[in-house]
């Protein structure tokens, strides 16, 4: 264990939750819908990034209602009342990338590869929170992300200290991906478009340990997802045809499977 180490992850991970909020909000439209571009009341978003990253408070609606100023508040119950928040809970983001983050470095320890890991988390968290909200992952997320963890390993791979192969990384993304490719072709309604692309990373990550990292990441992934499915079919609240999201779902698997990796690296 290397509490250090630890303690820099969760503090890492529980400042780069909550500015997710605002990029959350204004990625989760639906397909074919501009990304949005000002908060619930009208009021237009600040440009790149500042518009991007941060909490979902509105300093327009804060002074027309003649409140404070930005608070840690859960934004998605101020915009509820008609304050200036909106969108998911920092606190939420924050507690979930934070909690990944201190799993990871628990884990994998003081290796290159980990510093890939942590900074893949807050994009995936990101995507994560967006797939629940319209059920897509946008590619403005999902490729760069494959390229910046396909890099990230590739300079990680150049250390001694590194505990994976980058070749074997990549042709696990290449067939993590072809095999979700597969699963989409036989049913786009069950698999969208969106989860091959994000399989390309997850194979990649997982890859770069080995193909039982990589088959038991996947299984996990299937296997979460199926008992949620079920529970929701059980409790009536869905039926045979509904679909739900399964980029959260990959995401899981994969951290499952980088933990058992790691330790037993």
């Amino acid at each position: 264990m290397h509490p250090l180490l630890i303690a820099v992850a969760l503090c890492f991970g529980a400042c780069a939750g909550p500015l997710l909020v605002r990029a959350a909000y204004r990625l989760s439209v639906p397909p074919g819908e501009p990304w949005r571009r000002a908060c619930p009341a009208g009021h237009p978003l600040a440009p790149h990034p500042k518009g991007w990253l941060g909490p979902g408070r509105c300093a327009d609606c804060a002074a027309a209602i003649g409140g404070p100023g930005p608070t840690a508040d859960d934004g998605a119950n101020d915009a509820a009342v008609g304050g200036p928040g909106y969108g998911t809970s920092p606190l939420r983001l924050a507690a979930v990338t934070a909690a990944c983050c201190a799993a990871l470095a628990a884990a994998v320890g003081a290796r290159p590869e980990l510093v890939v890991w942590l900074l893949a988390v807050p994009v995936v968290v990101l995507l994560a929170t967006v797939d629940l909200a319209v059920q897509r992952l946008p590619d403005v997320l999902t490729l760069p992300l494959a390229l910046g963890v396909v890099a990230g390993l590739g300079i990680a791979s150049l250390f001694d200290a590194a505990d994976g192969d980058l070749g074997r990384a990549l042709l696990g993304g290449a067939v993590l991906s072809g095999v979700y490719f597969v699963l989409f072709l036989i049913n786009p309604l069950g698999m969208g478009f969106g989860d091959v692309k994000l399989a390309i990373t997850i194979g990649v990550a997982l890859g770069w340990y080995g193909w039982d990292a990589l088959v038991l990441g996947t299984f996990v992934g299937f296997l979460l997802a199926a008992g949620y499915g079920g529970a929701l079919v059980i409790a009536r609240r869905a039926g045979r045809g509904t679909t739900v999201a399964f980029g959260p779902f990959m995401a899981a698997g994969a951290l499952a499977a980088l933990i058992v990796a790691g330790l037993a690296s």
